[in-house]
């Protein structure tokens, strides 16, 4: 039972007209993506309302639970307290959605993919509907077969991973979140899979998968053979067998050079996430959340939660220093919340309600945490804030631990307990099985004012665009004030801090000032692991940071940070090169050097050899006659279902060529079955002259390789509705008329991408581009 009286001591309880003090980024977020709405739009709820309104909604659960109406209520100003002081606030879906028609509140979701046409387009269903109703998607596309991998039930041949994700790219770009915002997905595949590396590269034409972060799943066995030299199998795992191996350091290589090119796929250690599963004997973890902090089951889906650090500093003995008091009081209320969360949640489908509310996953993590540093005095990159990270999150989990034992003595373990770790390690009794996560927390970072999970500043100051081109001077409030201290504020000095986005190089700043406000940007990328690493050692599932490089920043810095991560215990790793998804090329030099991926990947798959499927038992097709130089061709196209798989050809009396003929309609049928592409194969014959041609007046083709390249576009023209022309070449580039200026493409901010919505600089958050000023957010 609740002690009542223990509560009362740490709830002030909060006037029922009280206003709570939002910063104006805070209010446009809040308006524009949270509030409650009218038919107009217009927000018909305050933020304290929405507060009110979630505490209400989540602390009614505890009825469920044989608790009183004064118990509820207590436990209501409870959770009602610590989101409107902005000690602890849930993820985005909660907030929208909790006590609404939807009260959809999870944030992540994992959908399961087998190699079947039933199971991706069952997936795909649902996660159009997860994304409307707020939620992101993760899949692991390691199960389906290969590209060329033969269908035995239509005698046709596999498209592959990477085409399906392209149907899951294109359904995400037409459902909006919760009607806000774009959905987001993670795509995972084994490094194993025998498509790792079209996988890899999958990213190198601009703006294709838009709606998709990459992870490449590594197992231990590659790392190994990375280290030392060897090659590795890729297994087809429709079949179970090996069909190549390649060089595990050339295809690490390969994931290192593509990061660097654009930041993508990023990298999850997946024996290192299934080591750690609590619930392994219901199956293995082969995916994660978008952001990459949340591996999870196949339809299992988890809310998260985090508490604001900066609120937990108490002034006790004249100093600032942490309030381990307060902070173990939040922990166990938000624990409590969270737990409450999974019952209240409305599920999209039967089968994710069953898995979750079976292992009552929660993610308790933090945000705050550079402006914790700050106040205490202490660099980010410092052993001294490693220390805190470590401090601060063993304390998190250890109450964690203890307020899900409480849960589980009042309301019973997680169903699915038996069989886990906790009960195969001496029988914990727990209500969750695993309690610990760290998000970006992008969006609710903003509506605390706080700085994003447990990243470095974003920025000390920026300009931020108001009315008719009018641009206002933000600036981080500690430093504000410091500044003013010390004697070097000045409006003209943070226009200029915005437009360097670091101290660095400014000599009015003293130097304990520019080691105490460091950036993503000043810090070395060894840094960001170690902190990173710091953190995962008390976090149950995985931790949510981003490694930032600076430009001009090497492949070999890239492969050192994979490398460090791998050794010092994370559980995957994302980088962010500056400028490397911006149109901006600010080193052409930098740029020259970079090979053509293609001629990449065309020498990593040197022995790879495809094989043709088989001739289709049964075909249907047309045969054209066309005058040659030296009679007449027929020309026979064959087709099963869809797909052109076969070309004859046969000469009449007047002679010709056959048996060139012939083995060019040979080539052609064993290139079709192959799965070259057609306008490849097209472009190799038309315009081969022969003379006999040429010199006969009433002759309209240039040989016979000719009238067979002029007959199959023909063919497929009439497959086409509408009889257009059929073709498989991508969209056109954008003519050079319309591209943007030198000007236009490098008056970025030096440090940022601008946001689309209100051109304010955004920080790349958990592998999305987020804005600080109206809370927008894109991934993949």
């Amino acid at each position: 039972m609740l002690d009542i009286e223990e509560i009362k001591n740490h709830v002030t309880v909060v006037p029922e007209h009280s206003v709570i003090e939002l910063s104006r980024s805070a209010k446009v977020v809040l308006e524009k993506r949270y509030l409650k709405k009218n038919e107009r739009g217009q927000p018909v709820e305050t933020a304290e309302d929405m507060f009110r309104r979630v505490a209400d909604n989540i602390a009614g659960i505890e009825y469920n639970y044989g608790k009183t109406k004064e118990e509820v209520e207590e436990l209501s100003i409870r959770y009602y307290e610590l989101m409107s002081k902005m000690e602890f606030l849930p993820n985005s879906p909660t907030l929208m959605n909790a006590g609404r028609d939807l009260q959809q509140l999870s944030a992540c979701f994992v959908l399961p993919i087998e190699d079947s046409m039933e199971s991706i387009f069952e997936a795909i269903k649902q996660t159009a509907l997860i994304h409307q109703s707020g939620g992101g998607t993760g899949f692991s596309f390691s199960a389906l077969r290969p590209a060329n991998d033969p269908v035995a039930s239509t005698g046709g041949i596999a498209s592959g991973p990477i085409s399906f994700m392209k149907v899951f790219n294109a359904t995400t770009d037409v459902v909006k979140q919760g009607g806000t915002r774009r959905g987001a997905n993670m795509g995972i595949l084994s490094v194993d899979h025998p498509d790792i590396l079209e996988f890899i590269t999958a990213k190198d034409e601009r703006g294709a998968l838009n709606n998709f972060n990459l992870s490449v799943a590594i197992t231990e066995e590659f790392m190994k053979a990375v280290e030392e030299g060897k090659s590795y199998p890729l297994i087809n795992p429709r079949s179970g067998k090996t069909v190549r191996k390649l060089k595990a350091k050339d295809v690490f290589d390969l994931i290192v050079e593509m990061a660097w090119r654009s930041g993508e796929p990023g990298i999850i250690f997946i024996d290192r996430i299934n080591r750690d599963n609590p619930v392994s004997h219901l199956g293995r973890i082969e995916s994660t959340n978008p952001c990459g902090e949340q591996p999870l089951l196949p339809y299992e889906s988890c809310n998260l939660g985090s508490i604001n650090l900066v609120k937990m500093i108490s002034h006790r003995r004249g100093y600032p220093e942490i309030d381990y008091e307060r902070l173990g009081y939040v922990v166990n209320t938000a624990v409590r919340f969270l737990d409450d969360v999974i019952d209240a949640n409305r599920y999209p489908f039967k089968k994710i309600e069953q898995m979750t509310r079976g292992n009552r996953k929660i993610g308790l993590g933090i945000m705050g945490f550079a402006d914790l540093l700050i106040n205490l005095g202490i660099s980010y990159n410092s052993n001294t804030a490693l220390e805190i990270a470590e401090n601060v999150m063993k304390f998190i989990k250890d109450n964690a631990v203890t307020a899900s034992e409480e849960l589980a003595r009042e309301r019973g373990v997680f169903p699915q307990w038996e069989g886990s770790s906790y009960d195969r390690d001496g029988g914990r009794r727990v209500r969750n099985a695993t309690l610990t996560t760290i998000a970006p927390t992008g969006s609710i970072s903003i509506i605390a004012n706080a700085s994003s999970g447990v990243e470095p500043l974003f920025a000390l100051s920026f300009m931020r665009d108001i009315l008719d081109g009018e641009k206002l001077i933000e600036v981080h409030p500690i430093f504000e004030k410091a500044a003013k201290m010390e004697g070097f504020y000045s409006p003209e000095l943070m226009k200029t801090i915005a437009q360097k986005g670091s101290l660095r190089s400014i000599d009015v700043i003293p130097q304990e000032i520019k080691n105490l406000f460091v950036t993503s940007h000043d810090i070395e990328p060894e840094w960001h692991v170690k902190m990173q690493a710091a953190f995962q050692k008390y976090t149950d599932n995985a931790v949510s940071k981003t490694v930032n490089f600076p430009f001009e920043a090497t492949r070999d810095k890239i492969r050192d940070v994979f490398m460090l991560a791998y050794k010092e215990g994370c559980k995957g790793i994302t980088i962010y090169r500056y400028g490397s998804r911006d149109r901006q090329v600010l080193n052409i030099q930098e740029e020259t050097k970079k090979t053509p991926i293609k001629k990449i990947v065309s020498q990593l798959s040197e022995n790879r050899k495809t094989i043709p499927r088989p001739r289709p038992s049964i075909t249907t097709g047309t045969t054209e006659k066309v005058s040659i130089g030296c009679g007449n061709l027929y020309v026979t196209v064959n087709s099963d279902d869809v797909n052109i798989c076969e070309v004859f050809t046969q000469t009449g009396k007047g002679g010709g060529c056959p048996s060139q003929s012939e083995a060019v309609g040979r080539l052609v049928s064993i290139a079709l079955r192959a799965d070259i592409d057609l306008n490849s194969i097209l472009s190799q014959l038309k315009g081969i002259r022969c003379v006999s041609c040429i010199r006969r007046a009433n002759v309209k083709v240039l040989s016979c390789p000719d009238a067979i390249a002029r007959i199959i576009e023909k063919v497929m023209a009439q497959k086409e509705p509408g009889g257009k022309k059929a073709t498989a070449r991508p969209e056109p580039p954008i003519p050079i008329d319309e591209m943007p200026s030198e000007e236009e493409e490098i008056s970025h901010t030096q440090f940022h991408s601008l946001c689309p919505e209100c051109n304010s600089p955004t920080e790349v958050v958990g592998r999305c581009f987020s804005c600080h000023t109206c809370g927008y957010s894109k991934c993949g």
